[in-house]
């Protein structure tokens, strides 16, 4: 059954990763495709990252002695590999291979209130190299970072008014530096400028987790409240699907984590049940 509408139509496939022999996977926050079209599963699991190609078959694994609690991951354009840990309070860099490059934050270390990382969700890199990271089950903040990593400034407070969250839970940086925002629990985006400034929002939406733009900036949307949505740059819906089941175009339980690769087929993750992470075939 094909889900979406207009230009964003797609075919289902519920169960098409090949994991090796006796694995599993547990919940699945995040996901995420490299410029090989290389899938990056990022699970609560014995094997906190598995590679996959596009096709379902398995290449790689790596992880399992540093990744403790998935969350978010973003990969950059050099296929770098950033995963943000939401109950050790860190985010941590890997090279494609999964190496180590560099952590921030203290793992396992909760900071204060407002001090950077209690609880962490996700992070995304602007067009000159700093980098934001929503830190939003512990604190009401988004952290802005040079490109060596130094932090710059925060900004936010709890709250349902402009540059106030409730669970600030995924950021994204578009091309023209404005500031994406995940304001969870107040079912809205936020848009704010480089400096953290407030432009505007976009309210009405089911619990908005994760932010996904493709190349020509298109806007893709996982939401807690079971549904997916695509934006343009205007915030106008193009296409939207979902509802709670059991069956393939449905979805069993928390839509969680999304990308897309370069034909134009996107993954979306779950939460709430094990294994859950869909392939949408574009039409």
């Amino acid at each position: 059954m094909p889900v979406g509408s207009g230009d964003y139509q797609y075919e289902v496939i519920a169960d098409w990763t090949q994991l090796p022999a006796g694995w599993s996977l547990g919940w699945i926050p995040s996901v995420a495709v490299d410029s090989q079209d290389r899938v990056y599963v990022y699970s609560r699991s014995d094997h906190p990252m598995i590679v996959f190609d596009r096709s379902g078959q398995f290449v790689t694994t790596w992880g399992e002695d540093i990744l403790k609690d998935a969350h978010g991951i973003y990969i950059d354009a050099d296929d770098n590999v950033y995963c943000t840990e939401r109950n050790t309070h860190c985010v941590h860099k890997f090279d494609s291979e999964g190496r180590l490059k560099w952590t921030l934050g203290s793992p396992g270390i909760p900071r204060p209130p407002g001090v950077p990382f209690n609880m962490p969700t996700d992070m995304a890199i602007a067009p000159d190299g700093c980098f934001y990271i929503s830190d939003g089950y512990g604190n009401s903040k988004v952290h802005k970072y040079s490109p060596e990593g130094v932090l710059l400034f925060s900004w936010g407070e709890p709250g349902d008014g402009p540059g106030q969250f409730d669970l600030v839970h995924s950021v994204w940086v578009d091309r023209d530096y404005n500031v994406y925002i995940c304001d969870r629990e107040n079912n809205r985006i936020q848009i704010f400028d480089g400096d953290g400034n407030f432009q505007r929002q976009w309210p009405g939406f089911l619990r908005p987790d994760k932010l996904w733009f493709d190349a020509d900036e298109t806007i893709y949307m996982a939401e807690v409240g079971h549904r997916v949505s695509i934006l343009n740059r205007d915030g106008e819906v193009i296409s939207q699907w979902g509802e709670a089941g059991d069956q393939p175009h449905q979805f069993r339980s928390f839509p969680h984590g999304i990308w897309g690769d370069s034909q134009g087929d996107l993954y979306v993750s779950e939460v709430g049940s094990d294994g859950q992470l869909k392939k949408y075939v574009r039409r």
